[in-house]
């Protein structure tokens, strides 16, 4: 399940790939996160209810269990107080429609089919049961006393909690079945938006990379590790495969796929290899390079020229694009109408 229950907030992770472990990839400098303020939905609300939505009343609390973990990345975000709580209020505003979206979507679920009152969809009881096991096991290595324990924390019964459960599978089965329903895209559709967007698919200088590296040891030297890389480079000069040699002599974390770091920008790459690698053909390889690291011999797998992508290679990408605008919009209608007919009140 997730936390944050439909509501899809821009965020920025930031993540160093173990392609820097081995010096030969660009690395990006992480910031480190200063504490975040408050949040001030005590004073925005000072009644401490947000909203009700028909027979649900939606309390700050309700909305700050969302909240909490998006504050240090809204803070992040921000260049100054005024710009974090413009933005801290607009996140507030989208937790709380979200979750009266929630109730609405719920309702609608329940709704009787053809007015009939004896006719309303259920979840089956073995579905929520599994959703609760999964979670145990998941969040809690199967300790259901650390189970009841933050059951307790968050003031719920399990009772309750199992409301919880049920409505979430409700919320997420009833989005995916209108993002279903807008699945369809003819191919005119799709050519007309790659015409209007051709911007969209401008590709890089990439090479398929596959590499080399001997590490530099305590006692190596320059000459040393380009005497190892120069064996190598000799070997293929021979006829020797490179997916072989990378397997035999390799120290990288790729070796056992044969040196294979797929599809490289010339941006991702520092500037002694990418000096080297954007002047190869594809299937050459390098002459040894020497780094602090150690030694690499590089090879061109393959190559993409910068220019925009012909339709033919980014089709099945245009045509997810559009399905996800489609559904996106398909969704919104279906929200539209169930806010319409719908009891709402915010505070």
């Amino acid at each position: 399940m997730s936390c944050f229950r439909g509501l899809r907030p821009r965020t920025c992770a930031l993540a160093l790939s173990a392609l820097t472990a081995f010096g030969i990839f660009a690395t990006v400098r992480a910031q480190t996160p200063a504490t975040p303020p408050s949040d001030r939905m005590n004073q925005r609300y000072a009644n401490g209810i947000v909203a009700i939505a028909e027979d649900k009343i939606i309390t700050v609390e309700d909305v700050r269990r969302e909240l909490t973990a998006y504050l240090p990345e809204v803070q992040r975000q921000s260049l100054n107080e005024k710009e974090f709580y413009d933005k801290l209020e607009e996140l507030q505003d989208s937790i709380i429609q979200a979750q009266i979206d929630r109730v609405l979507i719920v309702k609608e679920f329940y709704k009787p089919k053809d007015g009939d009152e004896s006719n309303r969809r259920q979840v089956p009881a073995n579905i929520i049961d599994n959703e609760i096991a999964e979670t145990l096991i998941a969040q809690f290595d199967g300790d259901r006393s650390k189970y009841l324990a933050w059951l307790r924390a968050r003031g719920m019964s399990q009772k309750e909690y199992r409301k919880e459960v049920e409505e979430d599978i409700i919320y997420n089965y009833m989005r995916q079945q209108q993002a279903r329903s807008a699945t369809t895209i003819s191919p005119v559709k799709i050519e007309e938006f790659y015409s209007e967007n051709k911007e969209k698919f401008y590709q890089e200088d990439q090479v398929h990379l596959r590499l080399i590296q001997f590490s530099r040891g305590p006692n190596d030297t320059d000459d040393n590790l380009r005497a190892k890389a120069m064996e190598v480079v000799n070997l293929l000069k021979g006829g020797a495969k490179f997916e072989d040699l990378a397997r035999q002599y390799g120290s990288d974390s790729k070796r056992n796929k044969g040196g294979d770091w797929g599809w490289q920008k010339r941006s991702d790459l520092k500037k002694e290899f990418s000096e080297v690698l954007f002047t190869m053909n594809k299937g050459q390889f390098s002459d040894p390079i020497i780094v602090p690291e150690g030694s690499f011999v590089l090879y061109v797998e393959d190559r993409k020229v910068a220019g925009i992508q012909p339709l033919d290679e980014v089709r099945d990408q245009v045509e997810g694009i559009l399905k996800t605008q489609n559904a996106r919009q398909a969704q919104e209608r279906w929200l539209e109408r169930l806010r319409r007919n719908a009891y709402v009140k915010h505070f």
